[in-house]
């Protein structure tokens, strides 16, 4: 056997062993769904008692659900609808749940082809009439939505629409995707649609007709965050299940769930933090996930969250804090936003980009800010007049490892020689 094939083979081997730690790595995934959702009993009540009509062939409310993310909304959902679905069945009744994530799924055209497809895609019974595909292009709208109509009206039962992160929607396409499925009920003759809406956002109404709203938010659920206890429940939930016994130290889920709760309650977080940190802990092939593990993989979110928020910042962002990162190797660790305007005004005809104003500059830096990539703060430079003074807090190295992997690979193009003649 060579010394490569010996390589090849062994490659692997110390990932093969022995587990120590995970029993099932999935359990600890966003993916999962339990089969109890804990601290969330009253809202799935809600929602249950809010759908229970279609049960009985009559239509149910539309329902508008707010919360900041990871607080459950999108698992009590299926959860509900799941179980709608199941009595039903039992009943020999018709009701249907069709999911939709509007982030992916973002025009009505889309949505509309969507629900179709998901609607014909389970339907065993039906007609090939009525098992017509919209193409995902190509069509009027009207003509999109007559087909939908029709497929819909051809069974007696009661559909279940949500459309998970509406805000979306909403904000790319405009409000006519609502205002027609929140109509479709006048349409219909042998079936009954209903729509229910989830939302980060609690201000995306202001962007709706006063019509659309007031059919589409009948009713109104808030899920709260969840506080440190209930992500300890949460978290020691999937622990049973997803690691070995003895596996976490102690004070490992109270932590993930104390600096979870300090992120706005977010269970998704929580969960990411204990299944990194058990991860960490399995590559250095430990017997146990501990505190130093945590903090470990708390810095590795972070630093992973800015590389993600870096990666898809606008082209002319991406300069803007290029110009920063130039004036931070160069050892100036605060600097004014004039200097990032002069070296950005020098910069920008190397690489044949339009040239932005000193205001629009301003604007993008303080969208910097805001995402947290870097620090600002105002000055008063007396009869100088107010300046912004910024510096970075985290790993530039990082930030500029994702600066040169730009698409159009413009930055990394730069002469070195020619950055050095603008900073001087």
């Amino acid at each position: 056997m060579t010394d490569d094939t010996q390589q090849e083979t062994g490659l692997f081997e110390k990932y093969l062993s022995e587990n120590w730690i995970f029993r099932d790595r999935e359990v600890l995934r966003h993916s999962y769904r339990p089969h109890i959702l804990p601290h969330r009993k009253p809202q799935i009540d809600q929602l249950a008692a809010i759908l229970a009509p279609s049960l009985q062939m009559e239509t149910p409310s539309n329902i508008l659900i707010y919360g900041k993310t990871g607080t459950g909304k999108t698992a009590s959902v299926r959860y509900v609808g799941s179980e709608l679905e199941s009595v039903s069945s039992r009943r020999g009744t018709l009701c249907r749940v069709v999911h939709l994530n509007c982030e992916i799924i973002d025009t009505q055209y889309r949505v509309l082809a969507q629900i179709s497809k998901l609607l014909i895609g389970e339907d065993d019974t039906a007609s090939d009439k009525i098992r017509t595909h919209i193409p995902m292009t190509g069509w009027p709208t009207d003509q999109v939505y007559s087909e939908l109509k029709n497929q819909i009206d051809s069974h007696v039962g009661v559909f279940i629409i949500i459309l998970d992160e509406i805000d979306k929607l909403v904000k790319k396409s405009g409000d006519d995707t609502l205002y027609n499925l929140t109509r479709i009920n006048t349409d219909l003759v042998r079936s009954k649609v209903s729509i229910i809406g989830i939302s980060n956002d609690l201000g995306f109404k202001t962007f709706l007709d006063p019509r659309v709203l007031s059919s589409l938010s009948e009713e109104e659920l808030v899920f709260p965050p969840y506080n440190a206890p209930q992500l300890c429940d949460i978290l020691n939930q999937r622990a049973i299940i997803g690691f070995s016994e003895n596996a976490l130290e102690e004070e490992v889920i109270p932590l993930c769930a104390a600096l979870a709760a300090q992120e706005h309650g977010d269970a998704r977080r929580a969960l990411d933090l204990l299944r990194i940190s058990g991860e960490l802990a399995d590559r250095e092939n430990a017997k146990q996930v501990t505190v130093d593990h945590v903090k470990k993989a708390q810095a590795k979110i972070e630093t992973d969250s800015m590389v993600e928020c870096i990666r898809t910042l606008p082209t002319q962002s991406k300069i803007v804090l290029y110009c920063m990162l130039l004036l931070h190797r160069a050892d100036q660790r605060i600097f004014i936003s004039g200097d990032v305007s002069r070296i950005y005004k020098e910069l920008t005809p190397l690489i044949e980009i339009d040239v932005l104003t000193s205001r629009r500059i301003s604007d993008l830096i303080s969208e910097l800010n805001m995402l947290g990539v870097i620090n600002t703060r105002l000055v008063n430079r007396g009869r100088h007049g107010r300046t912004k003074e910024m510096w970075f807090d985290s790993n530039t190295d990082k930030i500029w490892d994702v600066l040169m992997e730009e698409p159009e690979g413009r930055l990394a193009q730069i002469d070195e020689q020619i950055v050095i003649q603008v900073l001087r």
